[in-house]
C-alpha cells in the first residue's frame, strides 16, 4: 500500500490528506462543541483552530524535515510534498501549543482552561490521522507474521494492508489510533467529574499520549533519530513527567473546572 489517492473525476486527493483533514474536522465540532458551554465567541474558537491548525502542520513538517535533513538537502523538492507523508506529530503539538500560549495571551484569557477545552479534540484529530499512515504505507512496526495479525481479529484489509514489500507488519498506527481513541473517552469522563481542577485534564493528555507513544516507539522501525536515540521517546518521557508535575499542580491549588468560568472576551484580531 503505497501512497494511495482518491480519484474524483480529474483531481487526484491523497488518502493520506484526506485522513488528516477529517481529523481536523472532528477535533473542530468536538471542539466547538464544548466552548459553546463556556460560552466563547465563535470566532474567538474558530480563529484559535485555524491558526492552530496552520502553524501546527508547519511545525509537524519543519520538525520531521529537520531530523531528515540529509535526505531534503538531496531531494530540496520533496520538503513541501506532505502528502507523500512526513508530518512529526511532536513538531505540531509544540507549534501549536505556542500558537495556543500567544493567542490566549493576546485576548486575556485562561489558557488551562482552553488547553482543557482543546486537547480532546486534538487527541481524536491523532488518533483519524493516523490511518493517513496506512494508507502511506508507512509508520509501521517490525515484522510480524500473517498469523499474527489475524490472532488479533483484524479486517481482512488491514491484514493486506500491513503486507509491505514481501511482508507483514505491526500495525503500530492501529495500536495509536485506538488508544487515542480510548484517551478520548478517559479524559471526557474525567472532565466532567466533579472534583476536576482546571488543567487536570491537559495533564491526562501529556501523561496518556506520552505513555503511549513511548511504548509505539519501541516497536516502530522509522523513528526520528537523534545519534543512537528515538527522539519521539525522549519527547514522550519529557511530557509524562511534565504532565505528571502538572495534575498535582493543578489538582491542589486551581478551582474546580466546572466553576472554573472564562471572563467576557473583548478583544479581536
Amino acid at each position: 500500500m503505497d501512497h494511495l489517492s482518491l480519484n474524483i473525476w480529474i483531481f487526484s486527493i491523497p488518502l493520506y490528506s484526506i485522513c488528516i483533514l477529517t481529523g481536523v474536522l472532528a477535533a473542530a465540532l468536538l471542539i466547538s462543541r464544548e466552548s459553546k458551554k463556556y460560552k466563547l465567541p465563535k470566532y474567538f474558537i474558530s480563529n484559535l483552530i485555524f491558526y492552530a491548525v496552520m502553524f501546527g502542520i508547519l511545525g509537524a513538517r519543519i520538525y520531521y524535515v529537520v531530523f531528515n535533513l540529509d535526505f531534503y538537502l538531496k531531494y530540496p523538492s520533496e520538503i513541501y510534498k506532505m502528502w507523500h507523508g512526513g508530518l512529526a506529530i511532536h513538531g505540531g503539538m509544540i507549534a501549536g501549543l505556542i500558537t495556543l500560549l500567544v493567542y490566549c495571551k493576546k485576548h486575556n484569557v485562561k489558557i488551562l482552561k482552553v488547553l482543557d477545552i482543546t486537547l480532546p479534540g486534538v487527541m481524536l484529530a491523532q488518533a483519524i490521522g493516523r490511518w493517513g499512515n496506512f494508507f502511506n504505507g508507512e509508520a509501521h512496526g517490525g515484522i510480524v507474521t500473517k498469523e499474527f495479525l489475524q490472532s488479533l481479529c483484524l479486517p481482512k484489509f488491514i491484514i493486506d494492508g500491513m503486507y509491505i514489500n514481501g511482508n507483514y507488519y505491526h500495525p503500530t498506527f492501529l495500536y495509536e489510533s485506538f488508544f487515542c481513541i480510548l484517551g478520548v473517552i478517559i479524559m471526557l469522563l474525567v472532565r466532567n467529574m466533579k472534583k476536576t481542577k482546571t488543567g487536570n485534564t491537559s495533564a491526562i493528555y501529556f501523561i496518556w499520549y506520552g505513555t503511549l507513544r513511548f511504548f509505539i516507539e519501541t516497536l516502530r522501525t522509522d523513528s526520528l533519530m537523534l545519534g543512537n536515540l528515538k527522539v519521539a521517546k525522549l519527547v514522550s518521557i519529557l511530557m509524562v513527567v511534565s504532565g505528571i508535575i502538572m495534575f498535582v499542580i493543578t489538582y491542589k491549588k486551581n478551582p474546580c473546572y466546572k466553576d472554573d468560568k472564562i471572563d467576557e472576551i473583548k478583544a479581536r484580531i
